[in-house]
């Protein structure tokens, strides 16, 4: 493969939902392209994008899959990504590196909650759109109905290029609203025979036409100045507006599709070669310092990684997209991300699937492979010598579906960590999360067919059996009022002793209430001097105020960090459930040493029971995790969706419209969590979706606190027996 120029390179993210014919598509555009000489299929199990044994086992996508190839003496770079939701942090990763979003519609089911995701996180990133409707030679197609869709959707700009003569089981045939022409196909697909538009057709062609006009000019002033004089526009300054309103997110044309059978494929791919912006075009990238960085060829050589991939008898295979300068085999490197290690890229690579062809050189704006690089991971960024250069990672949604996971033999568990490491790197999305509050080792993803099929490749490729199950729930241990309570340590066994007495006032931490002067407790008085206070950000939330209220000497200054250590070590493990313990202020007022027994030991014990004693009857409560939750969902199902939520102990915060779709947002419990995205694909089809976000720790009811003491309390005991 020759070495294209920055002007001639057009790098594109191909979206879709499940179904909508993503990969077929690719395989049209290689076959047609000349790159392979047979198309394979999704149930053959041979095509191109495909080609990890867990895709070929599920029949859908699972990794983005960066397909090259050459038409028009342009080369396109297509990142093929998985449709389904749980796989969104493969567009997220695509979209950060290309310029153009294409997203392929089912003319069958119309926009769907996919479709609607995806343009979101196009939209969010201001990366153009292109809509093609697809699979038009289905029974059930609906091109009509599908157009709506979108502009209801999307909004006013979206422009029809292309539509159907006849779509469902005789599609052959668009009319092209830009070119104005008819385009008709023989049953194989392929080259189209081009043909005027039929008289029948004339009329409503000639309308969309005139739309088509006046939304390309409105993305340039001197053609919109043009079209008022001339009441249109020759097809290369249709062609310019529709170029520039892409790369300013002015326009969303829509095209037609029937990649199954390579009709309108051609076609697809000569609209993508003259109007979708090449990297030189786009808004330059910005550094985590605020620099923009141009895609110029001669400038000094950057490299961002955005995707690794395991495969077997190679290893590590590293994606790039060359942000700046040239990049050629041999050349050394710096991973500014890591410590400016110095690394030689070897090879470089143009990728098709599986297939890698080395070349010799690529430029800024290009995306290739390399492979047997020591110490990269996704997200880093390698500079030429000099050079300090960093891109922000990619900035991945928070994981919708937890798992504990655990190897079925024990002996397995070192291996299982190198497996889950490893696969973190492939997709970061998979979340490891080795908790010592829990004691278990969580998984988190984007939702259980997520999650399943890391399952089925640690199973299945690894030979390590796992099982999953309901992750423990982090809560948290707080008071609700004022307690006092004592405790003396003694223990004599011959020789030196220990002894330690500790006296203490616990009571709820608020920001901006001080210590009292004076407690009462049983009608007894405690008069409070201040001596010394620590504020303590704890590692898991919240606060600890631990003040020194010691008078007389009763207790040496030097037994005061023991006496820390031992309440720290109980709100490490909380009286009530074992949980952590936050937001309590603790004030140590008196107690005994003895000159010879008492000793650091001592103190931390005392402080330890002394420290539960009271928390037991300060109105101790248990806390749990809310989340912020955004569910979108179509109007249809809304009743079921809150009913389900309402039994779920959420609270509604609020509902809105949103494209189509109604946008519910609400609170509720992490335990309430576990399998939600599982219930909602249930009551909606899968035609809804949702996002959480972590909101604070909340009081739980009473009669569940009661049942997680009691929980509690029956582990401790199987454990000591």
């Amino acid at each position: 493969m020759k070495v294209y120029q920055t002007s001639d390179i057009r790098n594109i993210t191909l979206l879709g939902g499940a179904g909508t014919g993503k990969t077929t598509l690719v395989e049209a555009m290689l076959f047609e392209s000349g790159a392979i000489k047979r198309r394979g299929t999704v149930d053959g199990k041979n095509t191109v994008s495909d080609y990890f044994p867990v895709e070929q086992e599920y029949g859908y996508s699972v990794f983005p899959t960066i397909i090259t190839t050459e038409w028009a003496n342009k080369k396109i770079n297509i990142i093929d990504c998985p449709g389904a939701d749980d796989f969104i942090g493969g567009a997220i990763s695509s979209l950060t590196v290309t310029d153009q979003a294409v997203i392929l519609v089912n003319a069958q089911y119309g926009v769907e909650v996919g479709t609607q995701n995806q343009f979101r996180y196009a939209d969010k990133m201001k990366k153009p759109v292109i809509f093609a409707i697809n699979q038009l030679d289905k029974e059930m197609a609906d091109f009509d109905k599908t157009f709506e869709q979108l502009r209801e959707s999307f909004g006013g700009k979206v422009a029809l290029v292309q539509y159907p003569v006849n779509a469902g089981t005789n599609f052959d045939a668009v009319v092209d609203v830009l070119k104005m022409k008819m385009y008709r196909w023989k049953p194989e697909g392929g080259q189209p025979e081009e043909l005027d538009i039929p008289e029948a057709e004339k009329a409503k062609a000639a309308e969309l036409h005139a739309a088509l006009v006046e939304a390309a000019a409105e993305n340039d002033e001197s053609l919109m100045e043009k079209f008022f004089d001339q009441g249109s526009l020759p097809e290369e300054d249709i062609f310019v507006g529709i170029h520039k309103g892409l790369i300013d997110c002015g326009i969303y044309p829509v095209l037609c599709l029937c990649g199954g059978k390579s009709m309108g494929v051609r076609r697809f791919m000569d609209f993508l070669c003259a109007v979708a912006p090449s990297p030189a075009e786009m808004h330059a990238p910005v550094t985590t310092t605020g620099k923009e960085v141009k895609p110029d060829p001669a400038g000094p050589t950057s490299l961002f990684f955005f995707k690794t991939s395991i495969e077997p008898h190679i290893g590590e295979v590293l994606y790039y997209k060359v942000m700046s300068g040239k990049i050629k085999g041999g050349d050394d490197m710096v991973n500014i991300s890591r410590n400016g290690s110095k690394e030689r890229i070897s090879q470089i690579f143009s990728v098709a699937g599986q297939t890698r062809t080395q070349v010799d050189e690529m430029v800024a704006g290009d995306i290739g492979a390399t492979v047997k690089l020591k110490d990269v991971r996704t997200g880093n960024t390698m500079n030429g010598k000099d050079i300090d250069w960093v891109f922000p990672e990619v900035d991945y949604p928070a994981p919708k579906y937890r798992r504990a996971i655990k190897a079925q033999n024990e002996s397995e568990d070192e291996k299982l960590g190198e497996i889950l490491n490893r696969m973190h790197a492939e997709d970061p999305t998979w979340v490891i999360e080795r908790s010592k509050e829990l004691r278990q080792t969580i998984l988190s993803g984007q939702g259980e067919f997520h999650l399943r099929t890391l399952k089925w490749r640690v199973e299945n490729l690894d030979k390590v059996m796992i099982d999953f199950s309901e992750p423990r729930i982090p809560y948290r241990e707080t008071i609700t009022k004022a307690a006092r309570a004592d405790y003396r340590h003694k223990k004599q066994s011959g020789g030196a002793g220990q002894f330690g007495e500790v006296h203490l006032i616990v009571e709820p931490y608020m920001e901006d209430v001080p210590a009292k002067e004076i407690y009462k407790f049983n009608g007894q008085e405690y008069k409070i001097s201040v001596r010394d206070t620590q504020e303590i950000n704890l590692e898991w939330g919240g606060k600890l105020i631990f003040i020194n209220s010691i008078v007389g000497g009763s207790i040496d200054a030097r037994f005061m960090p023991a006496i820390l250590k031992g309440i720290m070590d109980r709100m490490e493990q909380g009286p009530l459930t074992g949980s952590y313990a936050r937001d309590v202020r603790v004030i140590v007022y008196d107690g005994k040493m003895h000159p010879v027994d008492s000793n650091e030991l001592s103190f931390t014990l005392a402080a330890r029971h002394a420290f539960s004693d009271a928390f037991k009857i300060a109105g101790p409560k248990i806390l749990e995790p809310i989340y912020d939750l955004e569910v979108y969902v179509p109007g249809d199902y809304m009743g079921d969706v809150m009913s389900d939520l309402q039994g779920r102990r959420a609270m509604i915060m609020g509902m809105d419209s949103e494209a189509g779709y109604q946008k519910l947002q609400a609170k509720i419990p992490l335990k309430e969590l576990a399998s939600y995205s599982i219930s909602l694909s249930s009551l909606t089809g899968g035609r809804a979706s949702f996002t959480t976000k972590f909101s604070s720790y909340e009081l739980v009811p009473n009669e569940l606190q009661q049942t997680l003491i009691a929980e509690h309390e029956a582990e401790v005991k199987d454990e000591e027996e």
